[in-house]
């Protein structure tokens, strides 16, 4: 197995400027120049999109940047020691040792469980401070090797992972101030064994993963002690990458159990593998931790547990706080619990989860995300029954009974229209679409009540998203209706109920209870009112012509050109979508919308693969094998292709795609585009009304972003400078 890290890799007492950006920079160089990653700009580009998720700092002045890359061909840890230090969003102060880790996509157990280890002995005070005091490369490499138990470390460093009382047992458990505790341990004993928890403390002894097992403990008691039970608590962590973050909030959580006398066991749900729980354990916890930002895998098996969740950084920031919180909702019969639904996710809410917005965002993409395939699946099949059977297909005779329904009616493949077999196929691809568009408003509904309150939010969020649609009150009243019935089913499922009644809550109580009131509401008081709205809406879209309409067009395209694929674009998506159900041929305005969204969306890729060919100097060469891949994603309308491109330069590179989605947005409402189908770019081209027009407004987008980059790069051209190996 090749070294994690070489004295080539570390960087001591420099000044790499003043932002973690400059940091990553520089220690992604290393990692390339010494041959462990094909390229720079996509190790960077994936170094900076995991800083974006959450930042990498954590107490003590220590930064663990790190990600998973395709560019990484040899797993690297790259060191840098920082004069002055960098802030690293830490609420301790800045950073002045970084680790900064690079994995290959397809990393094995082995080294992975390596970088796990390594991160859990940052929070060691021995180990750092050996670090800080370290004076050349060399020491630093023989300080990680012994933390990672590949070498012997250096007699001025305790960075093996025993500290104060801990010593390894031949069995490959740990004692702690004397008291073994077996498997995955962590942090020394609880109540009764006082020795052994000032020994840990003393000694900052967090968690450790042994043999890939995933799941730490604060440590049981001695069999000796006498006195009450001591509080039993369970945790989760996990993070995005789950290499760094899931096993430091692991390893801070048991310390503060350890320092409390609790009996905690954490599942890391990372890259190292994963222990579940036993179910024994978390049976007999008193409640559950959630310090993640995924979902929890199997989140079941915690049902009816008060719980406390949080973002994985906190459970490395504030660990006692978190495991004081857990104390007190284990008392409080009102605290919230795990929901019995077994779905995935995150527990939804908790006194220190997400706020109301953030929360409120994420139900509303959620249910968005869900809506989507029945938007596509239903659009697309009507725009092929009109390519098949013709625009008639919709239109309506003297009894108000579309073409469409009358073919159906009296014929089968057996006895065919006078039209023939197309006809015949056409009008059931569109009868099977309007079907399927008749599921929008209810799966919105019941989506974003799911992502509220998990699987016993599903049905009454479809019941109240059939009743929006009963009252004509559209996608508004879809929103709103989800919105109800899930902070109705959160609100039930948080009941405190004798236990034999529990397995009838999931199924029984929270869908009868949460689906009477938020459809009721619905019903009697909101569903008039939304209709009355949702139909001023329509007709205000109806009624955009000339400059109204282009400045539509250019609002969208702007906000698709934004962050690509972040939150403005996904709401100008979202947008577009969720009134799509709306469109006809007496009301195109949603189908019109559409269009500009989906040609806004193209071109950034689009514009960066152009941009590539006109100057080729002002790329790395890893952008612009990219931008050959850009031609593709900009054409099936994956807006994304164009992230490498913003990662590594997002001061030139957002400009020029805004400006190309406002113009390709203000073309396509200028001209009267419009698009069926919500998704796949040019390749669903039977879906789009006027086509021509369509690809005059990508392409001119295309050309506009292009033309844009490239001068803003020949008119600020960034110096690079290469800094000194330091040997």
């Amino acid at each position: 197995m090749s070294d994690l890290i070489t004295p080539d890799l570390v960087t001591l007492d420099q000044d790499l400027g003043t932002s973690k950006d400059a940091v990553i920079r520089h220690l992604a160089e290393r990692v390339v120049a010494a041959g462990r990653a094909t390229g720079f700009d996509g190790l960077y580009a994936d170094a900076m999109a995991r800083e974006q998720k959450t930042a990498t700092g954590v107490p003590g002045g220590i930064a663990i940047p790190h990600c998973r890359s395709a560019s990484v061909t040899t797993p690297s840890l790259a060191m840098a020691r920082l004069k002055p230090p960098v802030d690293w969003g830490a609420k301790d102060g800045p950073a002045d040792i970084v680790f900064f880790i690079a994995a290959p996509e397809g990393a094995d157990q082995e080294h992975l469980q390596l970088l796990a280890k390594l991160a859990r002995s940052l929070i060691k005070k021995d180990f750092t401070g050996a670090l800080r005091t370290a004076s050349t490369p060399q020491e630093i490499v023989a300080l990680v090797n012994g933390a990672l138990g590949l070498g012997p470390a250096p007699e001025t460093s305790q960075a093996s992972g025993t500290a104060g009382g801990e010593s390894e047992s031949p069995a490959g458990g740990r004692h702690v101030g004397g008291a073994e505790a077996t498997g995955a341990t962590a942090a020394g004993t609880a109540a009764g064994a006082a020795a052994g928890a000032s020994a840990a403390h003393a000694g900052n002894a967090s968690g450790e993963v042994h043999g890939g097992s995933g799941t730490a403990t604060s440590g049981e008691p001695p069999a000796s002690a006498t006195g009450p039970r001591p509080e039993k608590l369970v945790a989760v962590t996990a993070c995005p990458t789950g290499i760094a973050h899931t096993y430091m909030a692991a390893d801070s959580l048991a310390a503060a159990a350890a320092e409390r006398g609790i009996d905690l066991q954490v599942e890391t749900q990372g890259s190292a593998g994963s222990t579940p729980l036993d179910p024994d354990v978390i049976k007999n916890a008193d409640a559950v931790i959630f310090a993640v930002d995924v979902d929890v895998r199997d989140k079941g098996r915690f049902a009816g547990k008060p719980v406390i969740s949080g973002p994985v950084k906190r459970g490395i920031d504030e660990p006692g706080v978190m495991i004081d919180e857990a104390l007190a909702a284990a008392k409080d019969p009102n605290a919230r619990t795990v929901s019995g639904g077994g779905g995935g996710g995150e527990e939804r809410a908790s006194s220190s989860g997400e706020n109301f917005g953030g929360q409120l965002k994420r139900a509303l993409l959620t249910g968005v995300s869900y809506m989507i395939p029945f938007v596509a699946g239903g659009g697309l099949l009507i725009a092929l029954g009109f390519l098949l059977g013709g625009y008639e297909l919709s239109l309506s005779n003297d009894e108000g009974v579309a073409n469409g329904d009358i073919i159906l009616d009296g014929t089968s493949i057996f006895s065919l229209p006078p039209d023939g077999l197309l006809a015949y196929l056409g009008a059931v691809f569109w009868k099977i679409g309007n079907i399927s568009l008749g599921f929008l408003v209810p799966a919105l509904a019941g989506y974003i009540a799911y992502a509220l309150a998990d699987r016993p939010g599903i049905a009454p969020g479809f019941t109240a998203g059939a009743v929006a649609l009963y009252m004509d009150a559209g996608f508004l009243g879809g929103i709103a209706g989800g919105l109800l019935a899930g902070y109705v089913a959160m609100w039930v499922g948080g009941w405190k109920v004798p236990s034999w009644l529990r397995g009838l809550m999931p199924v029984v109580i929270i869908p009868l209870i949460a689906s009477l009131i938020a459809s009721g509401l619905l019903l009697l008081v909101l569903g008039g009112p939304i209709a009355a709205l949702t139909l001023a809406l329509n007709d205000w879209l109806s009624g955009l012509t000339g400059v109204a309409a282009i400045g539509l067009g250019v609002i969208l395209g702007l906000m698709m050109g934004a962050d690509l694929g972040g939150p403005i674009n996904k709401v100008a998506y979202a947008f577009a979508v969720a009134g799509l159900g709306e469109g006809a041929f007496d009301n195109q305005a949603p189908w019109q919308i559409m269009a500009a969204v989906m040609a806004a969306g193209m071109v950034p890729p689009l514009g960066m693969a152009l941009a590539t060919v006109l100057d080729k100097s002002q790329f790395s060469m890893a952008l612009r094998e990219n931008g050959k891949a850009a031609w593709l994603l900009g054409a099936a309308f994956i807006s994304e292709g164009a992230i490498p491109f913003a990662a590594a330069d997002p001061l030139r590179v957002i400009p020029s795609t805004m400006l190309g989605g406002a113009t390709a947005g203000a073309i396509c409402m200028a001209a009267g585009v419009t698009s069926q189908a919500p998704h796949g770019g040019i390749f669903v081209f039977f879906a789009i009304g006027n086509i021509f027009m369509f690809i005059v407004a990508i392409l001119a987008g295309m050309v506009v972003s292009a033309l844009v980059l490239v001068g803003l790069k020949r008119l600020t051209a960034p110096k690079r400078t290469e800094e000194p190996v330091v040997a």
